[in-house]
């Protein structure tokens, strides 16, 4: 099965790449003036924060950043991003989607950030919190309930 074999920014550029040559499949009289399109600049802008941070927060725990293998982690990370999504890194790489697709400038980017969202929570995800679930039990379970999977 490929669930957490392929890393997620895999994921994220290979939906850049198909939201570009759906943009251009698709095109469409310019949706964004430039002033407009400074939306997509802190949609980045706070792609890079979530993203950083959150890889910050996994070296002052200690613990792997790798996604492949989750049943390296050694620690539940809650402080930092954590304390309000259980996975800002997957939410920043769907921010850089955002932003790329605002960037393009026409509708038919947006309609795979949904399906990106459901394969990063299917082939990622969900694999993880059962890993976590077993190797942390009811602290991660307590974890889970106080905070979101996504934001």
């Amino acid at each position: 099965m490929l669930k957490t074999k392929i890393p997620p920014p895999v994921y994220m550029l290979l939906f850049g790449i198909a939201m570009y040559f759906l943009a251009k499949a698709f095109p469409s009289p310019v949706l964004l003036e430039p002033v407009e399109r400074s939306i997509g600049y802190a949609f980045a802008a706070l792609a890079l924060l979530l993203d950083f941070s959150a890889i910050l927060q996994f070296f002052k725990s200690k613990t792997t950043v790798n996604p492949i293998k989750p049943q390296n982690t050694r620690t539940i990370v809650n402080k930092g991003m954590y304390r309000f999504s259980r996975n800002p890194m997957y939410l920043g790489l769907f921010f850089w989607l955002v932003a790329w697709a605002i960037y393009l400038a026409v509708p038919a980017p947006f309609l795979l950030l949904p399906v990106f969202i459901w394969l990063i929570t299917v082939m990622q995800i969900i694999p993880e919190e059962k890993v976590l679930e077993e190797k942390f039990g009811d602290d991660y379970l307590n974890y889970k309930k106080q905070v979101r999977r996504w934001i």
